[in-house]
């Protein structure tokens, strides 16, 4: 009888080290996901979303339309950007007798240094040119309007290209975290 226990004990012991090697085996190998490409953001600001090409920022309680739009020129030029154009949509929402609910514009950066990179890899990267800094009024929680930035971030539209090239997603990293800062200082009202 105690022959007969050993036996089965070899025998339930036996299977339970095939179906752990069998399951052992039938984990794949992962390798570490790779880190999303995006720009880099200071302590204080919110992470950064990679599921989505938006990445808004309030402005600062106490700091004006003006003292923001100052802001983004003055910034914005000691970091050597230039900035094209200007979009009042508000004003030509007025125009039409639309109420656009407070402000709403889009202020155009470029800076070819950071750029150049990505066109000259992937000129089609052209149609997210220049890039984008949106300032716009919309309700808080309590149905006050807020200001707030928006940046259309270049690491996101590079996900539009066809397997971009190495110094492309450098370079597009480089661009979005310097208009991340332009945005975070502009938000401040700083200089």
């Amino acid at each position: 009888m105690m022959l007969q226990n050993n036996r089965m004990n070899q025998y339930l012991l036996t299977i339970a080290l095939v179906v752990l090697m069998t399951a052992c085996c039938a984990v794949k190998s992962v390798a570490p996901a790779q880190a999303e490409l995006t720009g880099k953001v200071s302590i204080d600001m919110p992470a950064i979303d990679p599921s989505t090409a938006i990445y808004e920022l309030p402005v600062k309680d106490g700091v004006s339309y003006q003292d923001v739009v100052d802001s983004l020129k003055s910034i914005s030029e000691g970091m050597n950007f230039v900035n094209p154009a200007n979009f009042p949509i508000a004003e030509h929402m007025k125009q039409r007798g639309v109420d656009a609910q407070g402000v709403k514009e889009v202020h155009s950066f470029c800076n070819l240094s950071m750029g150049t990179e990505i066109i000259l890899d992937h000129p089609e990267f052209l149609v997210f040119a220049p890039c984008r800094i949106a300032l716009y009024e919309k309700p808080d929680a309590n149905h006050q309007l807020k200001l707030f930035l928006a940046l259309d971030r270049p690491t996101f539209d590079l996900k539009s290209i066809k397997n971009p090239s190495e110094r492309a997603k450098k370079s597009a990293q480089e661009l979005e975290t310097a208009l991340l800062k332009i945005m975070d200082k502009a938000r401040r009202g700083d200089f």
